[in-house]
């Protein structure tokens, strides 16, 4: 079978956070949809979908491939959302739930809560012509005609919306909640910047960022964990501690420690690190323990200054659909 002109692991595009959303006429709005980002590769019968880390999604996601081997085109890459509908809006938590080692808990929640894709890029047409050195205007009107051909308005792969109107963008930014959490701006005059910010904006109403856990402290009772200390890597791929984190539940800091355990490793942090022995005690052992860059959390924080949050950070949710390498600096402006 003739190979596509792209195939995984193959970096999308990726975006800065700012602000404000720019304005301009170079600009193209979107929903950011609370979601997984996926690029989806079909070559006939055969369905790769790939996480934003470059990882396989398909064996969590076995909906989403019934989805798109259902459509008419044989022959294609899209870039898109999983999302799971819930109620009136979507659950990151059932997202979360797919990534599960036991196929048949995976299917069971496929049936029960099945995904949707929601594509907002074309990277590669149904006749096999890249376009990822396209600008993002002439991308648009392929994947809006690939779609009217394609897509089903209510189908399980859908076109995601787009505008050129500021106000529409910011009547989306004020209805952020619970199937939306903010706005993607994406320059029309530019093409894929695969693994680069450069083209892209997202903006949401809450100050977000991706980090490393590259280590933690026990909690000063000694019940489980107290604090997960954060890192991100800079240009040179150092990972630099940049704060904490340390909104855990009780059930949650009893329940973090055997998995944290398992994964303590020297160095933990290879740039800037937190403080080493107490130096009220100087014989005790290290006040925290370092571990694999294996783990990543999105936290929300206020400030940012001198590498680093000022003040703690408040835990929103785990990110497993994310690699340690992709928590960097430049997604902080």
């Amino acid at each position: 079978m003739k190979a596509l002109p792209i195939a995984p692991p193959f970096p999308p595009m990726e975006a800065a956070a700012v602000d404000e959303i720019p304005e301009g006429s170079e600009w193209q709005y979107e929903p950011k949809w609370d979601g997984f980002r996926c690029l989806a590769f079909r070559n006939d019968n055969e369905i790769e979908l790939q996480s934003k880390s470059g990882k396989p999604l398909a064996r969590y996601f076995p909906d989403v491939v019934r989805s798109i081997k259902t459509l008419r085109a044989k022959r294609f890459v899209l870039d898109g959302e999983i999302v799971i509908p819930e109620g009136s809006g979507f659950s990151f938590d059932e997202l979360l739930q797919r990534i599960h080692p036991a196929e048949s808990r995976v299917n069971k929640l496929a049936s029960e809560h099945p995904a949707l894709f929601m594509v907002f890029d074309l990277l590669v047409t149904e006749k096999e012509k890249l376009i990822v050195n396209e600008p993002l205007a002439e991308r648009r009107k392929l994947l809006e005609a690939f779609a009217a051909k394609i897509l089903k308005p209510d189908g399980d792969v859908r076109l995601s919306d787009a505008t050129r109107n500021l106000k529409q963008a910011k009547a989306w930014l004020n209805s952020v909640g619970k199937k939306i959490d903010g706005v993607i701006a994406k320059r029309v005059d530019m093409g894929y910047d695969s693994g680069e910010r450069t083209a892209m904006q997202k903006i949401k109403k809450l100050r977000t960022a991706d980090c490393v856990v590259g280590g933690f402290r026990y909690a000063s009772n000694g019940k489980g964990i107290g604090s997960l200390l954060l890192g991100l890597y800079d240009k040179e791929d150092l990972l630099h501690h940049v704060g904490f984190t340390s909104g855990l539940t009780p059930e949650e800091r009893k329940s973090l420690q055997p998995k944290l355990e398992r994964l303590v490793k020297e160095p933990g942090f290879t740039g800037r690190s937190p403080g080493g022995p107490s130096r009220w005690n100087p014989g005790a052992p290290k006040e925290w323990r370092p571990l694999k860059s294996k783990l990543v959390v999105e936290v929300q924080y206020d400030h940012f200054t001198g590498g680093r949050f000022r003040h703690g950070t408040k835990l929103l949710r785990w990110r497993p659909d994310k690699s340690a390498r992709q928590c960097t600096f430049d997604q902080i402006q």
